[in-house]
């Protein structure tokens, strides 16, 4: 279609949101994404008991290099030590950047958001692991259909997501949100519980430890 072969043209972030969600309206996304409606599109993703009792709050790109550090060497480590263990929970929330203005970052979060929730985090960790392929590719959306269809998400409903305008608004509006709310303004970013403790940047294990230990003692 004229999205997929012109998709790859955008340079800012106004024409990409133009091609992105701007061509077709002919899906009902709501019915395809997934089964789910806009608001648990949007609702924060938690890895681990949704009652443990350390709450950590990631803000992150899919197109973020040190997130995608961060993803591959910290998050199996924080993983198995305190979000396995029922010690915390990491809850999930987007902060598209990027030089294209987070355009490509958002679509990206856009697919994750779009797969059923129990794959949310599968499709993350598929993301970061390729983002120099997707995100540097002639056409990111078709690059990002590929890892969708490896997901088990199907064209149509790929293409429905793709084009839903308000999923689109809802993530760019959520990350000015947080800029405000809790003074984020790079990535990643972690807030443990209510502010009680901030960890800017990948700023390896041995860091994100310390922090760790003294708030689950």
């Amino acid at each position: 279609m004229m999205l997929m072969r012109n998709l790859s043209l955008f340079s800012t972030f106004l024409a990409a949101f133009v091609l992105v969600v701007g061509a077709v309206s002919t899906f009902d996304s709501k019915a395809l994404a997934a089964g789910q409606t806009l608001e648990e599109l949007l609702a924060d993703r938690t890895l681990g008991d949704p009652d443990a009792p350390v709450a950590i709050y990631e803000y992150a790109s899919l197109a973020c290099p040190a997130c995608a550090g961060f993803h591959a060497e910290v998050l199996p480590k924080l993983k198995e030590k305190y979000i396995d263990t029922g010690k915390a929970k990491l809850i999930y929330r987007d902060y598209p950047t990027g030089g294209d203005g987070g355009a490509r970052a958002t679509i990206a979060a856009m697919l994750a958001r779009c797969a059923p929730p129990e794959q949310y985090f599968g499709f993350l960790n598929v993301l970061f692991r390729t983002q120099a392929s997707w995100f540097s590719a002639p056409d990111p959306v078709a690059a990002l259909a590929q890892i969708g269809q490896l997901g088990g998400i199907d064209a149509q409903t790929f293409e429905a997501c793709m084009n839903d305008e308000a999923l689109f608004n809802g993530i760019r509006d959520a990350q000015i949100r947080y800029g405000k709310e809790f003074d984020v303004e790079s990535t990643p970013t972690l807030i443990f519980n209510d502010d009680e403790e901030r960890m800017v940047s990948n700023r390896g294990w041995e860091a994100l430890d310390a922090i760790m230990t003294g708030l689950v003692e």
